[in-house]
């Protein structure tokens, strides 16, 4: 399998969209999704097994931004998409400097994560 894709359950894990009590990821989220968003279209392999490249990623990543972090709804992302060339500037330019924020602290959240594991091993 290429580097480039993610399975289902991968992808669930890395947007965190995991059960909190039993750790299971919650795939259906991102079935949902792929009917609501004509954008979000995983390839299927072996078995009828979604995975998503690079492109897909990135834009589940966007939309589960706005879903969750500035608490749009379904219609509110499916409108903003839509409408995101013909979106006021300033508007625009402040949803995608909030987003490359949270992604930025995420890395960098996940960088820490990794500096402690090295610290405590070495």
């Amino acid at each position: 399998m290429s580097k480039d894709l993610l399975d289902i359950t991968e992808l669930s894990r890395m947007l965190n969209l995991v059960d909190e009590k039993s750790g299971k990821p919650l795939n259906h989220i991102l079935r949902y999704w792929e009917k609501e968003f004509k954008d979000i279209k995983p390839t299927f392999l072996s078995g009828k097994r979604r995975y998503y490249n690079k492109k897909q990623v990135e834009k589940i990543k966007f939309i589960k931004f706005l879903l969750k972090d500035k608490g749009l709804t379904i219609k509110g992302v499916k409108m903003f998409l839509k409408e995101e060339k013909n979106i006021d500037g300033s508007l625009k330019n402040t949803i995608e400097k909030d987003y490359f924020k949270s992604k930025l602290k995420d890395k960098s959240k996940n960088l820490l994560k990794k500096l402690k594991g090295l610290k405590k091993y070495g």
